[in-house]
Parts: C-alpha cells; sequence; structure tokens
C-alpha cells in the first residue's frame, strides 16, 4: 500500500483500473488464497452459455462487498475500506451484503446447485451467515477438519494440479472440528 511499492500488483493498484481480487487476495494471503483460487477456478462448474443462470462459478468473500468475481478490480480506496470492517457474522457492515449477494445467487444458481464453501468452516464468520441461505446445499471439503489455512491451501494446491476433487459433505449438522490430519507429504509440494 506504501506508495514507494514499484513492484506491478502495487502499481496496478494505485491506477484507476486497479487489479484483480483474485491476484490481490492471493498476494495479502499467500499460499492459503492461492490454494482456494486454483482449486475453485480448477472445479467450479462454469455458467451454461444457453441458460439464463449466471451464479455458477467462483466468488470471493469480501468484507464490505458481498460475493464478488476474483476478476473484479479493486483498487487501494478498496482495499482501505475492506480494512475497516470486522469480518464477524453478527457485523451488519459485513454480513448484509454478504446475504444480498448470496441470495442473488441462490436464486441464480437455482435449487438443484451445491455451494461448495473453500472458507473457514470451524468459525461462525462464513458458515452462520451461508447456512441461512443455501441450507442443505452448502458443502465443504470433508478433509478441511482438523486443518489449519495453511494446511487446506496446500491441500486445493495439490489436488488443483492433480485434477483431483476432494469429496463434499453439507455443512449443516457436519463434524466441523476434529483431530488435526496426518501433516501433507512435502514431496508432493506443488513448485509455484
Amino acid at each position: 500500500m506504501s506508495e514507494r511499492a514499484t513492484f506491478d500488483l502495487a502499481v496496478r493498484l494505485r491506477q484507476r483500473e486497479g487489479a484483480p481480487l483474485g491476484e490481490v487476495f492471493s498476494f495479502l494471503s499467500g499460499l492459503y488464497f492461492r490454494g482456494k483460487l486454483a482449486y475453485a477456478r480448477a472445479f467450479a462448474a462454469a455458467p451454461d452459455p444457453s441458460s439464463d443462470v449466471s451464479g455458477c462459478g467462483v466468488y470471493i468473500i469480501t468484507p464490505t462487498a458481498g460475493l464478488r468475481s476474483p476478476d473484479t478490480s479493486v483498487t487501494l480506496d478498496a482495499l482501505r475500506a475492506f480494512a475497516t470492517v470486522d469480518v464477524c457474522a453478527d457485523n451488519p457492515k459485513y454480513r448484509e451484503p454478504l446475504e444480498r449477494a448470496a441470495r442473488a445467487v441462490a436464486g441464480d444458481i437455482g435449487t438443484d446447485c451445491e455451494v461448495v464453501l473453500l472458507g473457514s468452516i470451524a468459525s461462525s464468520k462464513y458458515v452462520d451467515v451461508l447456512q441461512d441461505i443455501f441450507g442443505a446445499r452448502l458443502m465443504f471439503p470433508a478433509a478441511f477438519v482438523g486443518r489449519g489455512d495453511m494446511s487446506r491451501g496446500g491441500l486445493l494446491l495439490r489436488c488443483a494440479a492433480a485434477g483431483e476433487e476432494l469429496t463434499y459433505v453439507p455443512v449443516a449438522g457436519a463434524v466441523r472440528h476434529g483431530q488435526r490430519p496426518p501433516r501433507l507429504d512435502p514431496k508432493t509440494r506443488v513448485k509455484l
């Protein structure tokens, strides 16, 4: 965010056009977000061009703007606005835009489409908001239980690179906290 930063992403964020949200969050969050985005892009159902349904695909949860495409351009001003809001299920500044966007997606995708949450399933900040809207359609990778952010990011990167989709289970009624699984094998690390 420094005016002195000269690397490409910093320069683009200071310009009126901005930079893609997915790229910015990948830079800010590192391995965890890169894994989520790579996995989502590898396995999300593409919108059907013959359908009126526009809700399929990949969305990013933002602190102030609900769900947005990874291709949405953001600027430093947007990032500053994101930083002013506590991402907490009972904070209306976060919850209300997310609810509006999730309801719009739910209306677009109909009742048969599953929604896979790649964010934290152990805390209420996403689950409490999205569960109310998507109900039994809200799924998550079963392999997430017991894993921390970095482990989930590494797992998702490995799966995306190998073309291996994880098994999903409904959030409703699921065990979301558990024993830590064995560490990922360093030999299977994805070279970036």
